[in-house]
């Protein structure tokens, strides 16, 4: 298999060179440090250099992270964490001519970002046949949520002819330059027109939890704590509070022997201590490591 001469990672506004070179419909690359967030490729590909390439049909899987799928001569099309989407080039069109990109996803997100040509790209989902047509540059995204909703936004200066048709009944509604369209349950008699939640990758994690859910319910090891400073030569060090627990403080007391005379008044037993917060803590921390 031939690999492409040149990749473009931005689409052209004219739409795609016919005179480009032909080649493989897809190139992805291989994070091999990260297992969890690295996309998993399957079909007919080679592997080289850290990449893998798609021929002529394949499937991408994102992990954790967002996977930018370079199409050559076109641009990018982005699979959002925790999707699957299947490509393969339109076999119908005729010989010499730049074929469309056939797409399917059930579930997830993309954002394609790619010229557009004489023939259309078309994104298959459970519900709908979504036509991106051109000649332009298409920034188009598409997200697929519970029971059947489907959003789509049809962005860009340029924005292509996107036309959602269903599979089930034959309807078809088309979505206008700069709009974003939610459609219902799958259906294109639901429509939600301009759709205030974005319909594309959600958007990364602003930072971390500080005490993660798994940390706070014993799945995993809390962070070694942090050692306190040396004091400075001629700086006395800082006191620091001690938990301590005396036994003596609860032990039983001795009862009075039954000999003692009858005159003689016992002596009255000290007052048992009420156990401080720190005594207090300090049994606490003994009875969870059975030290009591």
């Amino acid at each position: 298999m031939q690999a492409p001469q040149t990749v473009s990672a931005t689409p052209a506004a004219s739409g795609v060179d016919s005179s480009a070179i032909s080649g493989p419909i897809a190139i992805i690359p291989l994070d091999n440090r990260n297992p969890d967030a690295a996309a998993k490729v399957t079909g007919a590909l080679e592997v080289s250099q850290g990449k893998a390439v798609i021929a002529a049909s394949g499937s991408v899987t994102s992990g954790t992270e967002t996977t930018e799928v370079t199409l050559p001569h076109r641009g990018v099309l982005r699979v959002c964490a925790s999707t699957t989407v299947k490509l393969a080039a339109d076999s119908s069109i005729p010989a010499g001519e730049i074929p469309g990109l056939m797409m399917a996803m059930d579930h997830g997100a993309v954002e394609a970002s790619f010229a557009t040509g004489r023939n259309s790209d078309i994104l298959m989902t459970p519900d709908f046949r979504i036509l991106i047509g051109g000649p332009g540059a298409a920034e188009v995204k598409v997200r697929l949520g519970a029971n059947g909703d489907t959003c789509v936004d049809n962005a860009g200066v340029s924005a292509p002819y996107v036309l959602v048709s269903s599979v089930f009944d034959g309807g078809a509604y088309r979505v206008q330059a700069g709009q974003r369209v939610m459609f219902q349950h799958g259906n294109l008699h639901e429509v939600v027109d301009q759709e205030k939640e974005p319909c594309g990758c959600p958007p990364a994690a602003k930072g971390a939890n500080d005490f993660p859910l798994a940390q706070s319910e014993g799945l995993a090891p809390l962070a070694p704590p942090v050692p306190t400073p040396a004091a400075q030569p001629g700086q006395a060090p800082e006191p620091t509070a001690t938990l301590a627990y005396s036994g003596a403080e609860h032990a039983p007391k001795p009862a009075v022997p039954d000999s003692a005379p009858a005159t003689a008044p016992a002596a009255p037993a000290p007052p048992e201590k009420k156990p401080g917060f720190f005594n207090r803590v300090g049994k606490f921390f003994r009875r969870i490591f059975g030290a009591e």
